[in-house]
């Protein structure tokens, strides 16, 4: 006979941390002992229910725990991998493909009898966005300094490194100051003494750089930073070429007592130029620092970006799709395209500081899904293909706006098969939402996945947390919820399968990557079956 605990209302509702006691267990009682019977496996159960059950994996223990991969091999017969078909796993700095890890543990599971689903072509996160920023011009690269010895610091006691003296007319002198107050940084500056006023021929007194690569047609910043010893200075910058092309001159600028940045702007017309300090014109004495030449790098129009990480996109998921064709065959296109207010992504709905983080949406508009479907299609016309969003179970409006968006794809030719629906929820998750949202996924016609499921027993993340036998029992009842909801409401020939978000409770997403305290899987540190275990087979073999 099984041992029966009664449920005493006020000590399990003000459980600490807790914000209601919305969950009531079936029939008033809590019964330890609904949970204890973990014999058979779900893999079986779900097999004869018609659909897969599916643990997400990660690369490491799958490849170097062997009680782990023992535990993945034995209880599903399906699996997701965690991280390595994502963007960022695979996409490196320069843009090419590395699929090393990815085909090792391909080959890993292939080898293990296990399907493998496909996750994901195209989500925000997850990804080498330093590459996809600096490819499309969202990240625009700083110029490289052209001059050599810009700061003047290079050279001997009377000279210097890269520039020469090309008119010293009347008596100017071209030297060294080393005095803090005449060098704008460094140790060092050039002095200019022009003792002699040539009205209208700045060029009697020149010093110039160095030849250096420019590109006809490329625009180009001069600057520097010059003071005089008297008010009334007079300086000027030119440009002589080399290869063609013709000397440019800069009007002439009135330089006073104290440091200014003096910067102008040119078009080259000569694969080598140079630049060169005209100051013949007024007698003074004059320090020049910090002189500098960059090319001007302009920021691309939205089209351009749109257009070049459409490439981006294309690229990786026509290779990515290609290369597992027949082995893969199923995909999640798409992942987490909305916003909790049910808005396609964007920059100000969404999170961007992580350096994972690119938000396709935000760029390309809502044909990033059209055209990430489209290619999709067209690498595996075979393959399934899933869009794929959490929270719905929760939030209306979210499933709601995804639903609709999927219409959209279709009305404009997209290949959709079906919707995942993530399920990271918690032992006090609401029963009317999930059996609402499995309704109205259901009435889409289309295939339905479970795509990540978990459930938390610490939700609000009470300090101390310590797992009881209730709050597992707790647990086991909402997996048991879900199976039998999904199992209900979804006609057996739009089921697709149901997913578990890991394996054993320590290498649970919620603990590594969240930092969470929780245990909200099916198998325990020991990998052995927690009571969650049994609900969720339960519901299975309830149905058979």
């Amino acid at each position: 006979m099984k041992k029966v605990l009664l449920y005493i209302a006020l000590p399990i509702c003000c459980y600490a941390g807790l914000s209601s006691c919305k969950k009531v267990p079936v029939n008033n009682i809590m019964n330890l002992g609904n949970y204890s019977d973990t014999s058979g496996l779900i893999k079986a159960a779900a097999t004869a229910d018609g659909f897969p059950f599916g643990l997400a994996i990660d690369y490491t223990p799958m490849l170097n725990n062997p009680v782990y991969a023992g535990t993945v091999t034995r209880e599903a017969n399906s699996v997701t991998f965690g991280y390595q078909m994502k963007h960022g796993a695979i996409v490196q700095n320069d843009g090419s493909l590395n699929y090393t890890n990815t085909d090792a543990l391909v080959n890993a599971c292939v080898n293990a009898g296990l399907q493998i689903y496909g996750h994901t072509l195209g989500w925000h996160q997850n990804q080498n966005a330093t590459y996809l920023k600096s490819y499309a011009g969202i990240t625009i690269p700083a110029a490289t300094e052209l001059l050599a010895n810009p700061g003047f610091e290079l050279g001997n006691a009377t000279s210097f490194s890269n520039w020469s003296t090309y008119n010293a007319s009347n008596g100017a002198t071209i030297s060294v100051t080393t005095t803090p107050s005449q060098v704008h940084s460094g140790t060092r500056a050039m002095m200019v003494v022009n003792p002699v006023a040539n009205p209208g021929s700045q060029w009697k007194v020149q010093v110039a750089s160095d030849l250096f690569n420019t590109t006809v047609g490329h625009q180009y910043t001069v600057s520097y930073w010059v003071y005089a010893a008297a008010a009334g200075g007079s300086i000027r910058l030119s440009t002589q070429t080399s290869g063609g092309g013709s000397a440019q001159y800069q009007g002439d600028q009135t330089i006073g007592t104290s440091w200014q940045l003096i910067t102008w702007t040119i078009t080259a017309n000569s694969p080598q130029t140079r630049i060169l300090f005209d100051m013949g014109q007024a007698a003074n004495t004059y320090y020049i620092d910090d002189a500098s030449v960059k090319q001007v790098i302009a920021a691309p129009s939205g089209s351009q970006i749109a257009v070049k990480l459409d490439s981006a996109l294309n690229n990786f998921i026509t290779n990515t799709v290609t290369r597992y064709k027949g082995v893969v065959k199923a995909w999640d296109v798409i992942n987490e395209l909305f916003a909790d207010n049910g808005t396609l992504r964007n920059n100000s709905n969404t999170s961007i500081t992580g350096s994972d983080v690119l938000v396709w949406s935000n760029y390309m508009g809502n044909t990033y899904p059209l055209h990430a479907f489209q290619y999709a299609q067209a690498a595996d016309p075979n393959a399934l293909l899933f869009i794929n969003d959490y929270g719905l179970e929760s939030n209306s409006v979210k499933l709601d706006s995804l639903i609709s968006y999927v219409k959209f794809l279709k009305a404009n030719g997209a290949k959709v098969d079906g919707i995942g629906t993530q399920m990271h929820i918690a032992w006090n998750t609401s029963y009317a939402g999930i059996d609402a949202m499995f309704q109205k996924l259901a009435a889409t016609g289309l295939l339905i996945r479970i795509s990540e499921l978990d459930v938390r027993i610490n939700p609000n993340d009470k300090t101390g947390f310590m797992p009881t036998s209730l709050f597992y029992g707790y647990q086991a009842d909402m997996y048991n919820y879900v199976v039998n909801a999904y199992l209900k409401y979804i006609p057996k020939a739009q089921r697709y399968g149901i997913t578990v978000w890991g394996v054993d409770d320590p290498e649970s997403w919620i603990i590594t990557s969240q930092k969470k305290v929780d245990n909200p899987l099916l198998f325990d540190a020991n990998f052995a079956r927690k009571p969650a275990y049994s609900g969720f087979l339960n519901a299975l073999k309830a149905q058979q």
